[in-house]
């Protein structure tokens, strides 16, 4: 293992233990990931608790990672097809409690990549929310991880695959 890979890996590490704060609001666990080297998107993946005493929504997000980042959810159709959308009107995060972002739910949506997502990296992505303003969190690419038990894997979509978050 090169001194690279050891500080790449000992970075991420302390990423994924340290949460990201503002005002009540924590990110954890957050990872990214697209579909490949030559992917046109990705997706991000996170827990956002609010620690707080007010509920709280995030409303936007956004990263130079990519030309375009949206939240995003999944909405079955009429013909019982599940569906990316954008959210208009953002995530609730109510207080004392939290909002999971997960493959098959809920994502963060990276579209028109700048570049590549490689594995073990990081990805700033900016969160703001209504109440506890914005959020600055560094996001390891982790391009390996399966879904949480339960989660919905939408599997291989090429240019619609989805990527998760991480905190710093």
């Amino acid at each position: 293992m090169s001194l690279k890979t050891t500080l790449l890996a000992a970075t991420a590490a302390v990423a994924f233990a340290l949460p990201a704060f503002a005002g009540g609001i924590e990110i954890l666990d957050a990872y990214a990931r697209s579909s490949g080297a030559m992917a046109q998107s990705g997706a991000a993946f996170m827990t956002i608790r609010n620690s707080g005493d007010t509920d709280d929504r995030l409303i936007a997000v956004a990263s130079d990672a990519a030309a375009r980042v949206e939240l995003h959810t999944h909405i079955e159709d009429e013909n019982g097809v599940m569906r990316m959308r954008e959210v208009e009107g953002g995530f609730a995060i109510p207080a004392g409690g939290d909002h999971i972002l997960q493959r098959g739910g809920d994502h963060i949506m990276f579209m028109g990549l700048t570049g590549p997502f490689v594995q073990d990296e990081m990805v700033t992505v900016t969160l703001t929310f209504e109440s506890s303003g914005a959020l600055t969190v560094e996001i390891p690419v982790d391009n390996a991880r399966m879904p949480m038990i339960g989660a919905m894997d939408q599997g291989d979509m090429g240019d619609q695959a989805e990527v998760g978050s991480q905190s710093n």
